[in-house]
């Protein structure tokens, strides 16, 4: 395996993982959905917080550039 960028054959696989946090957009549709429920409407920033995807990318350890 190879390089596209640069052809060097010093790649290294790497594991790259994204974890989601508290959504502002969330919270504000949230207040603005449920105007009776008020301050707890941020709540639904949470919504789906602490999920994760991870993506396996090949990395040239020549030049940087990550491809997958």
């Amino acid at each position: 395996m190879s390089c596209p960028k640069c052809g060097s054959e010093n790649v290294q696989v790497v594991a790259e993982t994204k974890t989601n946090g508290y959504s502002a957009s969330k919270g504000c549709c949230g207040i603005l959905l449920f105007p009776l429920i008020g301050f707890f409407g941020l709540l639904c920033g949470f919504c789906g917080m602490g999920k994760s995807k991870t993506k396996v990318l090949r990395v040239c350890a020549s030049c940087g550039y990550r491809f997958s």
